[in-house]
Order: structure tokens, then C-alpha cells, then sequence
């Protein structure tokens, strides 16, 4: 085969390889993208708040006031923030926005499953600690002596309050 012929063969051969070769990066490239958007969208806002335990994390509430502080426990209900020695017990519906978040974190285990909004306040008012409940209709100091399936009551300076779950931001540690 002359030389001339060989070289356009070698050329086209290389050339075909290329077109290959890019392909099936191309391939690989969209497989990677419709990975990653099923992985995404699969992802729950707790499993991303889940993903910053032991890290900072600032949180804007529904009345628009913040929260700031070390992720120490998350369940699909609520996240624990430690700002210094006061604890702020969050429900995730209460969260308008959150910052920053990363990845997703491995799925709950079934502890933190179980963990619900209100075996965490059961909790908090079997300790009697004084409290601030932060709501959409102020803040009140006090503490919890009753919670319901969707609802706590809190022993306040003008009275037993009854606050139902939808309403409350947030129950801090004074």
C-alpha cells in the first residue's frame, strides 16, 4: 500500500477512534448528570440538615428571626442546634431557608425515625427546664407541662398557653 493511502487509513482510523472515544464520554457524561438529578431528587430537607451534624448551620424561621449553631442531633421532625450552652429545638416545617447545606447524608436509622416532634418535647417537659417557645404569635417563657399528639402546653407568666404544633418556630433553652 503506498505511503500516501496508508496515511489517509491511519488518519481516518485515528479520526473514527476520536468520534469514539468522545461518544462515549459524551455517554458517560449524561449517565453521570441523570445520576446525580435521581439522587437529588430523592433527597429529603432532613437528610441535608442531617449531613451538617457537628457543623455549623444558620436557619431562617417562618417569622423571619434566625437560629444559629452546631447541628447535634437531627430527625425527620426537627433539628437540635448548640449556640454556646443554649439549645434551640427547631421543627423542620417551621424552617423557611437554611445555610449552608451540602450533600445528603446516609438515610435515618430507625431511632431517629421514630423520633418525632413530640417524644422530643415529652422529653423536654419531663426535665422541667425553663424554656422560650418561640411561635407566630410572640414568644413566651416558661415551661412545657403538656404535650399532645399535635399540640403542647406551656405554663407561662399569663397562663397555661396551648400552642399547636403548625405554630411553633422553635423551643430554646434560656
Amino acid at each position: 500500500m503506498p505511503y500516501r493511502e496508508r496515511v489517509r487509513w491511519d488518519s481516518l482510523f485515528a479520526d473514527l477512534q476520536a468520534q469514539w472515544e468522545a461518544e462515549l464520554r459524551a455517554d458517560d457524561d449524561a449517565e453521570i448528570r441523570d445520576l446525580a438529578e435521581a439522587e437529588a431528587a430523592g433527597t429529603r430537607f432532613a437528610d441535608r440538615l442531617r449531613a451538617r451534624r457537628g457543623a455549623p448551620l444558620s436557619v431562617r424561621l417562618a417569622d423571619g428571626s434566625d437560629r444559629v449553631g452546631m447541628v447535634s442531633d437531627v430527625a425527620h421532625e426537627w433539628v437540635l442546634l448548640a449556640e454556646g450552652e443554649r439549645r434551640h429545638l427547631v421543627p423542620v416545617s417551621a424552617i423557611a431557608l437554611a445555610w449552608p447545606l451540602g450533600g445528603a447524608a446516609p438515610a435515618p436509622g430507625p431511632i431517629e425515625r421514630g423520633l418525632g416532634l413530640g417524644h422530643v418535647l415529652r422529653g423536654l417537659a419531663g426535665e422541667g427546664q425553663d424554656v422560650v417557645v418561640s411561635t407566630r404569635g410572640g414568644d413566651y417563657a416558661g415551661l412545657l407541662v403538656r404535650v399532645g399528639a399535635d399540640h403542647v402546653d406551656v405554663a407561662a407568666a399569663t397562663g397555661i398557653l396551648t400552642i399547636p404544633w403548625p405554630a411553633l418556630l422553635s423551643v430554646s433553652s434560656r
